[in-house]
């Protein structure tokens, strides 16, 4: 186990574009991805329950979010890239050890489009948060073209103002929610990147139906959220992933709590408890 208070070590991977990220502890290694306008710093928001529990932890910022560069002229922010993305960053840091792989929302996304097409790489799979289910309602995309718009002609006052007024929080998390969103956002070295992302995930399709989970032969655990609290991760969808992937299990956040996504160092227990299990 590293000593404790371990200083992450930085890195940059990626195929014609700078993604960067930081790595921490020794042991099995735990790869996070983040959702669209998070970080890395957002999956277990700085915990370090993981280090301490044996893991090498990975995190990374996802093209054009954070520290890492925008997508490079004639290429996307599609989950094909940032599945591409993804190899940069095992190859770079993980190498051809197992692994385990989390994400949260895109991340989540992401880890499944990776996990369909490398399961034997995988010691375990966490979807935390999925939102994804296999279709793109006119709706959808009308909530995140309106949060580009706002980013892009109001900069992160917009963007918060707008997930105020449209998202409909509910009031026992409202300033926690804006909070939160805001610090994320003031962590974006290109916001005209995130803009761009707000536009073309929400259209790319990380599989194409929930069938297509079935085929993961890989010990999952998803994470739900119930909806009072976070409902742009509808429970629903989550038990839907737990229901699809063959070896998964579902856990969340008990009636009226914080949604267990939100807390990283509970989160971050959670996944080193599910690391333990054969």
């Amino acid at each position: 186990m590293p000593p404790a208070g371990a200083v992450p070590r930085a890195f940059t991977a990626g195929d014609g574009i700078a993604i960067r990220g930081e790595v921490v502890g020794e042991g099995l290694p735990v790869v996070l991805c983040h959702g669209i306008t998070a970080t890395r710093h957002s999956v277990i928001h700085g915990s370090r329950a993981l280090e301490r529990a044996g893991h090498t932890v990975i995190t990374y910022d996802a093209r054009g979010h954070g520290e890492s560069e925008p997508a490079p002229a004639g290429q996307s922010y599609g989950y094909p890239e940032l599945v591409g993305d993804l190899e940069s960053v095992i190859d770079a840091v993980v190498g051809k050890r197992n692994f385990i792989l989390a994400g949260h929302s895109m991340g989540a996304h992401t880890a499944i489009a990776y996990a369909l097409r490398q399961p034997q790489r995988l010691a375990g799979l966490v979807a935390i948060g999925p939102a994804y289910d296999g279709t793109v309602l006119a709706e959808s995309l009308a909530y995140w073209d309106g949060l580009a718009q706002a980013l892009e002609q109001g900069g992160v006052d917009g963007f918060v103002s707008y997930i105020d007024r449209v998202q409909g929080i509910a009031p026992a998390w409202h300033d926690s929610v804006l909070r939160f969103t805001r610090e994320r956002m003031l962590r974006h070295r290109h916001l005209d990147a995130i803009v761009t992302a707000l536009r073309e995930v929400p259209r790319s399709h990380p599989f194409e139906q929930l069938k297509s989970l079935e085929s993961i032969d890989v010990s999952a655990l998803v994470v739900a959220s119930h909806d009072a609290a976070d409902p742009g991760h509808p429970y629903a969808v989550a038990a839907a992933y737990a229901e699809h992937l063959p070896r998964a299990q579902l856990v969340s956040e008990g009636e009226g709590e914080s949604p267990l996504a939100w807390q990283g160092g509970r989160l971050s227990r959670v996944i080193a408890e599910f690391a333990t299990q054969p």
